[in-house]
């Protein structure tokens, strides 16, 4: 992202959502066969109909590549950048760990890693683009649910 001009906005933009987009499509890859192995898992009772998190997670990924973008076209590549492509990686990571190796433990420290560097993302943000912070709460509330139901299933299973 260095080597763009944030005079070239649009371009900017496709860096972010494409950089978005390849964590969705690296958790979709490792998701093809989510939904039957997340029906067959022992849920808590507050547990969402697998068919939520696909909506869920587009609106998400949406909000995050604006959020980037945003910081971006205001502040130019700036080490604060560093933990938005941080946060991608954990979140890459997630869907993986917990689908495709089964490893509920590991997705577990991953998703409170990424919880954590969320947080960190949202309050480095929000000291130099209030909106780019904001438009990362959501993501946050959803993360700490999906920890909260990660933590759940490990103990079940």
């Amino acid at each position: 992202m260095a080597h763009l001009s944030v005079r070239r906005p649009l371009a900017g933009l496709a860096v972010f959502a494409a950089a978005v987009a390849a964590t969705a499509v690296i958790g979709s890859l490792a998701a093809v066969s989510s939904s039957a192995e997340y029906e067959a898992l022992r849920t808590p009772s507050w547990a969402p109909p697998s068919w939520l998190f696909g909506p869920v997670w587009t609106a998400l990924y949406v909000m995050i590549a604006l959020s980037g973008w945003l910081f971006w076209k205001r502040h130019g590549a700036s080490r604060e950048l560093v933990l938005f492509a941080v946060q991608l990686v954990l979140n890459a990571a997630w869907t993986p760990l917990f689908f495709a190796a089964g490893r509920y433990g590991l997705a577990l420290a991953d998703i409170i890693a990424l919880l954590v560097s969320i947080v960190a993302l949202i309050v480095v943000f929000g000291r130099r683009h209030r909106l780019a912070a904001v438009l990362l709460v959501p993501y946050l509330a959803w993360v700490g649910f999906a920890t909260a139901l990660n933590a759940s299933i490990l103990s079940l299973n």
